[in-house]
């Protein structure tokens, strides 16, 4: 179930951030796509006219009576990689302007290519370059003896090829590390997208195996006093001619069963509502210093049964704005956790005092002390450091857990500290 969750987390999150990488790519390689074709088209568009001849010479043509061809050695000022074939109406090559030393079947092939092809602008391969060219019909303009001036097309056109090798150089290597660092991101991304749903799940396994640990150390403590009450519902039934009296013994224990249920069911009640955030702390300022003194007041015959030395050190007249009642609950279960684990004429200190923003309660108690393994689960549900103190005490191991979730919903924090069989203190801070 959760390897199937960590995959679906794991499977949103690469097509999200692939997705988001390939789209970014794309953008890269249309933008250069587009930049480098509107150049091409930039400079096969017609241009200022050529300069500095480098060398002229006749070419003979394939029929007798026919003029000789032109064969101009020049270069462009703005483009030295392009060359220019004038054609007439047949085809037939009239004149080469071209810087380049290529030998004539390659000028033929390429004038051939481009005439068979004059209305669309393509692409031919030369002595192992690619030229791109465009055909455009010459024009010339007719001057009248009246200085009115008009163009006429003349029967010759102009091939113009330009050295295009480069540009699909540029491109093909652009394509090609896009690729590779695509496959390396989509890698690298996957990795860490391994990580982080693995995180991602971490608290709902953790939650999910603290839920059925919950649930079995619920049914485990319900258990005992189920088990107490039903004992003894036969034993009332095996001697049903005995008066009440005669069976007050049982019913006792039938009580005792009954509270102990009652006292769990309460304390696992109080602490699902605590856990749903949709219960709304009552913050309202109230004299902290009277609550804690309250409290203590309600306990002290629990402690003076133990002959327990109370120590008080409280600040008065310190205003808070909580829910007072919390407060109170986390204070009596802190304090009756106390009394429990101190023995019989010990003592236990308790202090309230304030800072600049936080106010700080502590009771420290003296007795075995917690050890240091354990101390970092005391906050966890029904967990107890010492079991064989559990029916003695009659705890169930979830009043810390309680009063932890209580201050962490009011915004605190709460700890413990402890040295083995010297004290024990717990502390918590609210803020003002």
């Amino acid at each position: 179930m959760f390897k199937k969750l960590r995959n679906k987390f794991l499977i949103l999150n690469m097509s999200m951030t692939s997705s988001v990488m390939m789209i970014a790519f794309a953008v890269i390689y249309i933008i250069s796509y587009n930049n480098i074709n509107s150049e091409i088209a930039k400079k096969l568009s017609p241009q200022a006219g050529m300069q500095t001849v480098i060398e002229r010479r006749e070419l003979p043509d394939d029929t007798e009576n026919s003029k000789s061809k032109v064969h101009n050695r020049r270069f462009s000022l703005d483009d030295p990689y392009s060359f220019f074939i004038q054609v007439d109406g047949n085809g037939k090559i009239l004149e080469i302007d071209s810087p380049f030393h290529m030998n004539e079947e390659s000028y033929k092939k390429a004038a051939d290519i481009a005439w068979s092809n004059k209305k669309s602008s393509s692409i031919v391969t030369l002595e192992g370059k690619q030229w791109k060219y465009v055909t455009t019909q010459m024009k010339k303009q007719v001057i009248q003896g009246n200085g009115q001036s008009y163009t006429i097309a003349e029967n010759k056109y102009q091939i113009m090829f330009l050295d295009v090798t480069m540009y699909k150089k540029t491109l093909y290597q652009l394509l090609i590390t896009l690729l590779s660092v695509g496959i390396i991101m989509l890698f690298i991304i996957f990795l860490i997208s391994l990580y982080f749903a693995n995180r991602a799940i971490k608290p709902i396994v953790e939650a999910w195996e603290r839920q059925k640990q919950f649930v079995a150390d619920a049914s485990h403590e319900l258990k005992t006093p189920i088990s107490i009450i039903n004992a003894n519902y036969d034993v009332l039934l095996a001697n049903r001619e005995e008066t009440i009296d005669s069976q007050l013994k049982w019913l006792d224990y039938i009580k005792i069963g009954t509270d102990r249920m009652t006292k769990l069911i309460n304390d696992l009640l109080s602490l699902a509502k605590m856990e749903d955030l949709r219960f709304e702390m009552q913050k309202v300022p109230f004299n902290m210093s009277d609550a804690v003194n309250d409290v203590i007041l309600s306990m002290e015959a629990v402690a003076a049964e133990k002959d327990i030395k109370l120590i008080r050190s409280i600040e008065p007249d310190i205003i808070v704005k909580s829910d007072s009642e919390r407060i109170k609950q986390v204070i009596t279960i802190l304090f009756d956790n106390a009394v429990k684990y101190t023995d019989k004429k010990g003592q236990i200190e308790i202090s309230l005092t304030k800072s600049k923003r936080h106010v700080t309660f502590s009771i420290k108690n003296s007795g075995k002390g917690i050890a240091k393994q354990d101390l970092p689960k005391i906050f966890d549900r029904f967990y107890r450091a010492d079991s064989s103190r559990t029916h003695d005490t009659g705890s169930y191991g979830l009043g810390l857990s309680i009063a932890k979730t209580i201050i962490e919903r009011l915004g605190g924090e709460i700890y413990a500290e402890s040295v083995e069989n010297e004290y024990t203190t717990f502390t918590f801070t609210l803020e003002f």
